[in-house]
């Protein structure tokens, strides 16, 4: 008799977290399926193209994991960036079904390498041609021609087609921006080199390639990171690191609320006077991948203490972290903050945390409505929710309600 798995664990574990114990998500296994037409690029064994650049690092079978360099075949020079530019989909507000269409045209070519020694990558420049700044012209030879699928992640942009390589070679050079090739060689921790090269502008998404490949960190122990897991480290160092700075900037004075959207996500952001705490509430929709056998919506709840300690760790709620924790360093004020996501029927497949970062950030550059109210505050987030869920989430939020009592308090103490 099949098992089943409660919409509700589906929610939090989003495909990547495996939390109903099976080897794989039957949700994402039954999605690759039905959009396999999706992914056509024929019976090729030899492939030319510029990777954009898209390499991904995977977990399988560690310490030898595989690394997967992508190429949209025939495509070279500028026109390949296009196939793994999160900055430029999302500036662009670049359609769902767009992005899947584009990530259905990378082909993987798949090589097995001991996680141990980095540097061979880097011998063959397979790693300074994922964090180029441009794309770079490769060859890649495969073993067999690659079966046409797609696949899905909840941390991860999609995937095309793949097949084991005999070869890849990088058939120009790559550009590294200097202060990334200078920190290659710089015997440092890799937190360390993480901050120096976020606060010289390098882009978060070159340092996470980074990061992944092992260019970073003590010369004599390096080693390749799972891309989903350096993702979330890159995010948790940085973010840590400036909301160390915030605690100790003075407060907000009024209550804050910012709002965004895209690809069927929204994101309601609530900030409070007061010391830096955060709670996120993710209100899934029925119909969405996660929750197609739901009849209601699904809330999933994240808290933050003044600690930094979350409960529990998700990747996506420390990628909204990082927006927040950008935006209140650059004010030089903390504040609480209560985040609403909801997840519409709209967001039909998976496409990677990178969504999640940018539309923070994007709605935190908004103008905000401002309050000293909590009652109208309230009265103005429940005309941006989309369900009553969302509603009752904000009215159950533990630093709302904290908020409210101290606030009586003082008004008391003050007669």
């Amino acid at each position: 008799m099949p098992r089943r798995i409660s919409p509700e664990l589906c929610a939090r574990c989003k495909g990547y977290k495996r939390l109903c114990g099976l080897p794989y998500c039957p949700i994402l296994a039954r999605f690759r399926a039905q959009v396999q037409a999706v992914s056509r690029v024929g019976s090729l064994s030899d492939v030319a193209g510029a990777t954009p650049p898209s390499i991904i690092v995977g977990e399988a079978g560690y310490p030898r994991v595989p690394v997967i360099y992508q190429i949209p075949p025939g495509v070279r020079g500028e026109e390949a960036k296009i196939y793994d530019d999160p900055l430029s989909w999302h500036s662009t507000r670049l359609p769902l079904g767009e992005i899947v269409r584009l990530r259905s045209q990378l082909l993987g070519a798949i090589t097995r390498v001991d996680a141990t020694l980095p540097w061979r990558l880097y011998e063959k420049e397979l790693s300074l041609a994922a964090i180029s700044l441009k794309p770079v012209d490769s060859e890649a030879i495969l073993e067999k021609p690659p079966i046409p699928s797609l696949r899905f992640d909840g941390l991860l942009a999609p995937q095309g087609p793949s097949a084991p390589a005999r070869d890849v070679k990088v058939t120009e050079n790559p550009r590294i921006h200097p202060r990334l090739e200078k920190i290659i060689w710089d015997d440092a921790p890799s937190a360390q080199a993480v901050i120096e090269l976020y606060k010289n502008g390098i882009d978060i998404y070159s340092i996470m390639r980074a990061f992944s490949l092992g260019l970073l960190g003590r010369l004599r122990n390096r080693r390749l990171v799972p891309t989903r897991w350096a993702i979330t480290a890159v995010d948790q160092i940085i973010s840590t690191n400036l909301l160390k700075r915030v605690r100790t900037f003075d407060t907000i004075d009024h209550i804050e609320v910012y709002h965004a959207s895209y690809l069927g996500n929204y994101f309601t952001i609530i900030l409070l006077p007061g010391g830096f705490e955060a709670e996120l509430f993710e209100v899934w929709h029925p119909f969405t991948p996660w929750t197609e056998k739901s009849s209601k919506p699904i809330v999933y709840r994240i808290r933050e203490y003044p600690s930094l300690k979350m409960e529990p760790l998700d990747g996506g709620y420390i990628a909204i972290r990082i927006a927040l924790a950008e935006h209140l360093y650059t004010r030089k004020r903390q504040a609480k903050a209560i985040i609403i996501r909801e997840i519409t029927r709209e967001y039909f497949a998976p496409v990677g945390n990178w969504h999640i970062r940018e539309t923070t950030r994007r709605a935190l550059r908004s103008s905000p409505y401002k309050s000293q109210r909590v009652a109208d505050m309230v009265q103005h987030v429940s005309g941006l929710l989309k369900s009553r869920s969302a509603r009752e989430a904000l009215e159950s939020s533990s630093i709302l309600r904290d908020y409210e009592k101290v606030r009586k308090l003082d008004y008391f103490l003050r007669r």
